[in-house]
């Protein structure tokens, strides 16, 4: 039967252990999985431009063995109006997976519904999965554990947000998530995060206070105020997030021992300090580097 990646929110937290696991056997020996996926080939549609998200997919296809192809909206008829559906029964007769970095949630959705080979959520506006597996993955490097953790996001209640909810409740993680009044994470998904979280005694909390919510933490986590597509409520939003930035005074609230991630791009000066972005504690770098490993991993599983 055909399986997807669209969210953590669909897996068990057993499958997201095992693909966890598999993340790491692929970044200590790479070359046991050089040709996982050879003669396969990978179409990867993006709406959205990237640079880890594109880098990422491409380089990891092309070190299992196989190829990808990469598809703006300027190289498919969907954006010149063809259903989606139709072109997802088309391009699942040339390739043998999907990935897909788009706006609407309901375009990798429905590209999912359509085609009969696995689809992979690269992005969507509601969810961001494969950042939030290369997440956990660092995370448990650093720490040699998820469960039982704290970890806390500032900043918007964005994709990103909505993800980590349903990897700390697949993982034991506990997530507090800080954002202004008004940018808080959609209700429906703090609901399926604390239902899944019941599992693993992970506690899912939404406040609007920064200090409440990174204290104790051993992971403080932020994105950018205006994610893309938002460049016109760049303003108001700077004003609006004013006193939600991680800088070095909101991290000491942390644990002693508490990293800092970020999704990437960083706007040094807004969302997060330079002192922090680029500070000891700061585990961005590798947290991009895991994007390949937890990608790989998930294409495995997919493709393999």
């Amino acid at each position: 039967m055909k399986k997807d990646f669209i969210s953590i929110h669909d897996r068990t937290p057993a499958e997201i252990a095992g693909l966890l696991d598999l993340a790491d056997a692929v970044k200590k020996d790479p070359g046991r999985y050089r040709s996982s996926l050879s003669g396969k080939t990978l179409a990867m549609i993006f709406e959205k431009s990237s640079t880890r998200t594109r880098v990422s997919f491409e380089a990891g296809m092309y070190q299992l063995g196989g190829l990808a192809m990469f598809l703006s909206s300027r190289d498919l008829q969907i954006g010149r109006g063809e259903p989606i559906a139709d072109t997802a029964r088309v391009l699942s007769r040339y390739v043998d997976g999907i990935m897909a970095r788009t706006f609407a949630h309901e375009t990798v959705t429905e590209l999912a519904r359509h085609a009969t080979v696995p689809v992979i959520n690269g992005l969507t506006d509601l969810l961001h999965p494969c950042q939030v597996m290369a997440d956990l993955q660092t995370i448990r490097e650093v720490f040699g554990k998820l469960s039982g953790l704290k970890l806390a996001y500032v900043g918007d209640g964005n994709n990103v947000a909505h993800s980590l909810m349903f990897g700390g409740a697949k993982t034991g993680v506990s997530i507090a998530i800080a954002s202004p009044a008004g940018y808080e994470p959609q209700p429906e998904i703090v609901a399926m995060a604390r239902a899944d979280a019941r599992d693993t005694a992970a506690e899912i909390t939404v406040t609007h206070d920064p200090v409440r919510a990174v204290a104790g933490a051993e992971v403080v986590y932020t994105d950018v105020w205006a994610s893309m597509g938002q460049e016109e409520e760049a303003q108001t939003r700077r004003e609006r997030f004013a006193g939600f930035s991680v800088t070095d005074a909101l991290m000491e609230k942390a644990s002693a021992e508490a990293i800092f991630l970020h999704c990437l791009p960083a706007h040094r000066g807004e969302e997060v300090a330079a002192s922090v972005a680029d500070g000891p504690r700061s585990r961005i770098f590798d947290e991009a580097e895991n994007r390949l490993h937890a990608q790989k991993a998930i294409l495995v599983s997919l493709m393999a």
